[in-house]
């Protein structure tokens, strides 16, 4: 599938910001699961002052801004083509080793939720497990977003019942780890068919299995990615693969919009 993106980010201040320094992840790589034919990065307001490529394989971009703006405005856009290839990502590749991917972290902690999440999984492998946690995530929780915040943990929106994909990814994280499963964040785009428009990217889990690599869950839609997905970044959990981070020096308060639209080829020509 040919996906045609557009993300637009911007960031406006009500006072002169003194100083930002941002840490952007809006760049997708090509893999197994998709090939990037075309891809940039705008950026208004600031300027870029290096580019690299992390421990995680993701390409990072650093943006400062400082003086008198009073807005930032980050562009992404391009094509990549996508492939399903069941969820599966592929081996572990690069120098981070698995046994890092079973850390606990701030959003990825264990909890009496969580733990009796996990005892109570059936299935006679691991994967038919997280295919099980998955289904009950999918079952029992609220898509609901402003219930929680980037802050929020797996624990306390498990707790709830309710949340975003962030949330169901952290949780799912979080269960593996607690399975000797190792296990990772992963931050993207979605194409929706009913719809071009989005307020967010996506985000879902990739979990590492013997003899099939890292696989992906994404328990807000109950289903593996597919060729409807494209994955950003990946980390330990959201505060390393977000797409935009970072921190501000002065600017009074801040405001963010966002415009997002994933389209298929067919609906772009369409709509030219």
């Amino acid at each position: 599938m040919l996906l045609n993106i557009n993300h637009v980010t911007e960031y406006s201040y009500d006072e002169p910001v003194q100083f930002s320094l941002q840490r952007i992840r809006l760049t997708p790589v090509s893999s197994a699961s998709q090939t990037v034919q075309d891809w940039s990065v705008a950026i208004e307001g600031a300027t870029s002052e290096a580019a690299y490529t992390d421990q995680y394989g993701n390409h990072v971009r650093l943006v400062s801004a400082d003086g008198e703006q009073k807005s930032v405005r980050l562009v992404a856009s391009g094509i990549v083509e996508t492939r399903d290839t069941d969820g599966i990502f592929g081996p572990a590749a690069g120098d981070v080793p698995l046994w890092l991917y079973l850390r606990q972290t701030p959003l990825t902690g264990n909890g009496e939720h969580v733990q009796s999440l996990v005892e109570s999984l059936q299935g006679e492998t691991d994967l038919a497990r997280l295919h099980d946690l998955m289904a009950r995530l999918y079952n029992a929780m609220t898509f609901k977003p402003g219930t929680t915040t980037v802050q929020t943990t797996a624990e306390e929106a498990l707790k709830a019942q309710s949340g975003v994909c962030q949330d169901y990814a952290h949780i799912v994280v979080t269960c593996a780890r607690q399975m000797k499963i190792p296990a990772r964040y992963v931050s993207g785009y979605l194409f929706m068919s009913e719809t071009t428009h989005q307020t967010a990217s996506h985000a879902w889990a990739e979990c590492y299995l013997e003899g099939l690599g890292w696989v992906g869950f994404d328990a807000a839609n109950k289903v593996c990615p597919d060729e409807r997905y494209v994955r950003l970044a990946c980390g330990l959990d959201y505060t390393e693969a977000a797409p935009i981070s970072g921190m501000t020096i002065g600017g009074g308060s801040e405001s963010l919009a966002v415009n997002l639209q994933v389209a298929s080829q067919s609906q772009s020509q369409s709509q030219s």
